[in-house]
């Protein structure tokens, strides 16, 4: 296929999330041809999937420009710009509406499950970036597709691949066994049979990130509440207690994210969590009707009834296994990218934005968007995805000057690491013992206590 009939083929999104949807808005700006596709049946499927969770940012920072341009004819008001939505509000007063009228550019229950050069697999040379690209779809009903484009935008995101409990990055021992007492998700409490299944029981939460946040202070609410009695969380991080657990508090500038951090504080200060710091997850085994964590060390926490994991996502590449992709191999995102968001490096602040040059890869035409292209790096902004899709969309057309060009300023601060840069143990005497950030498992009590010892990052 010559140069010009491949560029009468569309673009293929994969996903029909925040940034895949404005991908395909800003392709329809520049026109050209977007197919969306979807593996859920409704756009914004892995939003809806946390529904009941509110977000840090508010309505100004979660839609984009091209996507609102696009709304516009069709009466589409957009929500008040300093208010905070849940993920079912953001489906529906803003996805599904751009989906629909996107219209039949979008297609859901349709999952991508490889993609390729037409005729050429990952080992050939020959007369390769002359190739279109061919993607594999498998349907809802059981049809099987391919479909020829000029250019493929991966937007499907890390939801669907949860990291595990063990402190290895690989699933405890019993882990698995023990499924039916394990979450990977934030519970909605809000659900009668969610709430009596964590009503009056000891629950552990494993992470340290924004989710981990929510899921402590939604428990320490269901124990202060008249069915709740008894409720009690245990939160287990692999780091310690420093200045940056929390988040960054009022500090802050998207104040949401703040006070998510100073809520799961409160939790703990007020009897509802202890802390249970340096402890990373070995096995899980059963004690009865409970379940019993073991550390690496062998030391073993009292049997709680409920484990909540959130310890970050990962990103599917199974798919994409016949291109050349060029990742970092500890984050597995961008090489370019990778040395911006490793959390090895960072702990909070900024992350430059950036765009086509660090999103590019040695497959001339393939770029990895929105939360998929940090790999297991944590803490993404919608409106870092919104300007990834702007830079990538204009070096599709041809408008190299528009691409390269830096059109977002990120709020800053706000905690940003994982577990990395946790892992070395601190020489820190302060509070007359051995560093905070120790591997060592340890109670910590927060609240009327001598407030922890900050570890520098």
């Amino acid at each position: 296929m010559n140069a010009t009939a491949t560029e009468q083929l569309p673009v293929v999104v994969i996903g029909a999330g925040p940034a895949g949807l404005a991908a395909a808005a800003h392709l329809v700006d520049r026109g050209l041809e977007a197919l969306v596709l979807e593996a859920g049946a409704q756009a914004g499927a892995a939003v809806r999937e946390w529904s009941h969770v509110r977000l840090f940012s508010t309505w100004g920072e979660l839609t984009d420009p091209a996507a609102e341009k696009l709304l516009a004819p069709t009466g589409w008001v957009k929500p008040d710009a300093g208010t905070y939505p849940t993920g079912g509000d953001w489906a529906q007063q803003y996805l599904q509406p751009l989906a629909d009228v996107l219209g039949d550019q979008v297609r859901v229950g349709a999952r991508v499950t490889g993609v390729s050069r037409a005729g050429r697999d990952r080992l050939v040379d020959s007369d390769r970036d002359a190739q279109p690209f061919t993607v594999h779809v498998a349907h809802a009903d059981g049809r099987e597709e391919r479909i020829l484009a000029r250019a493929v935008i991966d937007a499907s995101g890390t939801w669907a691949i949860p990291s595990p409990a063990g402190g290895d990055g690989l699933p405890a021992l019993g882990e698995r066994a023990a499924a039916d007492r394990i979450s990977y998700r934030v519970p909605d409490l809000k659900d009668p049979a969610v709430r009596a299944r964590y009503a009056g029981k000891r629950t552990a939460v494993i992470g340290s990130g924004a989710s981990a946040f929510t899921a402590l202070a939604s428990l320490a609410d269901l124990a202060k509440s008249d069915d709740g009695t008894g409720t009690h969380a245990t939160w287990i991080l692999r780091r310690g207690i420093s200045g940056s657990t929390f988040g960054g508090g009022t500090a802050d500038q998207l104040p949401a994210r703040g006070a998510l951090g100073l809520a799961a504080k409160a939790a703990v200060d007020e009897g509802h969590a202890d802390a249970v710091t340096g402890f990373r997850t070995q096995a899980v085994e059963r004690a009865g009707e409970q379940l019993v964590l073991i550390s690496e060390d062998g030391h073993r926490l009292d049997p709680v009834d409920e484990v909540i994991v959130l310890t970050g996502f990962r990103p599917d590449l199974s798919f994409l296994d016949e291109l050349r992709l060029g990742h970092d191999e500890r984050l597995q995102a961008p090489v370019e990218l990778a040395p911006l968001i490793d959390p090895n490096q960072h702990s909070c602040g900024t992350v430059y934005p950036h765009g086509v040059n660090e999103l590019s890869h040695p497959e001339e035409g393939v770029y990895l968007v929105g939360m998929k292209s940090y790999g297991r790096a944590p803490t993404f902004l919608a409106l870092t995805g919104y300007e990834q899709v702007r830079s990538v969309v204009a070096a599709i057309a041809g408008d190299r000057e528009s691409a390269e060009r830096v059109e977002l300023v990120l709020p800053e601060t706000g905690v940003c690491g994982g577990a990395g840069l946790f892992d070395q143990p601190q020489t820190d005497e302060a509070a007359g013992g051995g560093g905070c950030c120790t591997p060592s498992p340890a109670l910590i009590q927060l609240g009327t206590t001598t407030p922890a010892p900050s570890c520098g990052s």
